[in-house]
C-alpha cells in the first residue's frame, strides 16, 4: 500500500472514531473528544446563520455544546463516508443525519420534543492526522419544516422523510477500495463535470443539450437536492425539477477574476477529485460562479454576482452515475439575494405565539 492509501486509512479512521466516540460520550467529555480530533486553531464553517468559526475552543462553546443542549441524545449516522486526495489536500467527507429528540430551541427553531432529523454533509481536511479545516452544510429548513413551519416555497421535487442513502448500503468505504474501480468513478464524474460547463446561457437559454448529460447519468438516476429544491427520481425530473429552474435562475458557467472560496476534494479541474470505489466527492464553499439573472424561489433577479456553498457526492453503476446528493446552503443563497429566511422564521413564530392559525405541515 503507498504513504498515500496509508495516510487515506488513518485519516478515515481518525474521523470515524471521532463520529462513533460523538456518539456515545458523556456530556461532561464532549470538549477532551473534540479537542482530540481537531487542531486548535481549526478553520470550521457551517450553514448560515452559524457560518463561520475560528478554533476548537469556539467550536465548542459556539456550535457543539448548542447543539447538544438543544438535542441532548443527538446521534450521528452516515451513509457514506471516503477519503482521499483532492487539490494537494488530504480530505475525509460523510453524508448522513444527526438524529436526535429536539428538547430546547436552537437557532430560534421551537423545540417540538420530537425525534428530529438533520441531513449533513461534511468535508473535513487532515493535516498531521488531526482535522484543520472543516465544513458543513446542516439542512436547518428540513428542520424547520419538522417543526411545521415553511419559509420558502413548496420543493418542485420530491420532499419529506429522510433523503435515502446509497440502494447499495455500501457508501461507508472503511477500508481500502479497488484502483480500477476508483480511477473509472473519478473519470466519469469528471467527464460530467467538463460537460456541465459546456452550457452557455446566451446561446443556449432553456436548452440544455450541450452539456450531453445523457452520457453520464443512467437515465433513471436518482438526485437528492436540500429543502426547497426536493428529490429527483429520473433524469427528465432532474432536469424539469432542479437544472433548468436552476440556470434560469443562475445561468453563467464563466466568472471574471478569480472565483475565490475553497474548492473541496478536488483541485482546479475535475481530474482531481476524491474518489473510492463506487463513490466520489466535491463541492465548494463561498465560491463565486453566477450573476442572479432570473427569477428563483419567488425571488427576482437581483443583478448580483452570487457566490455558493454546495457538495455532490455520487454512486457510480455500471459505466454510468446513478445517484447523486447534493446538499445546498440555501439560507446563505437567499441571504445573498434579499430575503432573510430566519427572519421569516421569526415572524411565523411570533404569528403562532399570537394564536394566529397559521399552519404548514412537517410534510
Amino acid at each position: 500500500m503507498s504513504d498515500e492509501k496509508i495516510r487515506n486509512q488513518k485519516n478515515k479512521a481518525v474521523v470515524w472514531d471521532f463520529w462513533q466516540k460523538m456518539n456515545h460520550v458523556e456530556s461532561e467529555n464532549v470538549p477532551d473528544v473534540i479537542r482530540a480530533a481537531f487542531h486548535e486553531d481549526v478553520n470550521w464553517n457551517g450553514p448560515h446563520p452559524i457560518n463561520h468559526v475560528p478554533g476548537v475552543d469556539k467550536l465548542i462553546t459556539d456550535f457543539w455544546q448548542p447543539l447538544l443542549h438543544s438535542f441532548p441524545d443527538l446521534k450521528r449516522k452516515a451513509d457514506i463516508f471516503l477519503g482521499g486526495m483532492g487539490g494537494g489536500d488530504e480530505w475525509v467527507t460523510g453524508l448522513g443525519y444527526l438524529t436526535g429528540t429536539f428538547a430546547e430551541d436552537w437557532l430560534g427553531i421551537p423545540a417540538t420534543n420530537d425525534k428530529t432529523n438533520i441531513h449533513f454533509g461534511q468535508f473535513y481536511v487532515m493535516r498531521e492526522g488531526k482535522i484543520a479545516e472543516s465544513y458543513v452544510i446542516l439542512d436547518t429548513l428540513a428542520v424547520m419544516r419538522q417543526a411545521g413551519f415553511q419559509v420558502i416555497p413548496p420543493a418542485r421535487g420530491m420532499e419529506g422523510g429522510k433523503i435515502p442513502g446509497p440502494h447499495t448500503g455500501d457508501g461507508v468505504l472503511l477500508t481500502e477500495q479497488d484502483e480500477l474501480e476508483t480511477n473509472k468513478t473519478r473519470q466519469i464524474v469528471a467527464a460530467m463535470g467538463r460537460g456541465l460547463s459546456r452550457y452557455v446561457r446566451s446561446r443556449d437559454g432553456g436548452d440544455m443539450r450541450s452539456m450531453e448529460q445523457w452520457h453520464y447519468w443512467h437515465p433513471n438516476m436518482h438526485w437528492y437536492g436540500p429543502s426547497g429544491i426536493g428529490a429527483c427520481l429520473s433524469l427528465e425530473e432532474f432536469a424539469d425539477f432542479h437544472q433548468r429552474p436552476w440556470l434560469h435562475g443562475f445561468g453563467d458557467r464563466s466568472v471574471e477574476g478569480d472565483p475565490g472560496g475553497r474548492l473541496m476534494g478536488m483541485g482546479d479541474g475535475f481530474d482531481d477529485i476524491v474518489a473510492e470505489g463506487f463513490y466520489s466527492a466535491l463541492g465548494v464553499w463561498d465560491y463565486a460562479y453566477s450573476i442572479h439573472h432570473g427569477e428563483y424561489q419567488q425571488v427576482p433577479a437581483t443583478g448580483k454576482l452570487m457566490t455558493i456553498r454546495d457538495f455532490d457526492w455520487y454512486r457510480r453503476e455500471g459505466e454510468l452515475l446513478i445517484q447523486n446528493w447534493v446538499p445546498i446552503d440555501i439560507v446563505d443563497l437567499l441571504m445573498q439575494m434579499g430575503v432573510d429566511l430566519f427572519d421569516r422564521l421569526r415572524r411565523q413564530v411570533e404569528m403562532r405565539q399570537r394564536g394566529q392559525h397559521w399552519f404548514a405541515g412537517p410534510g
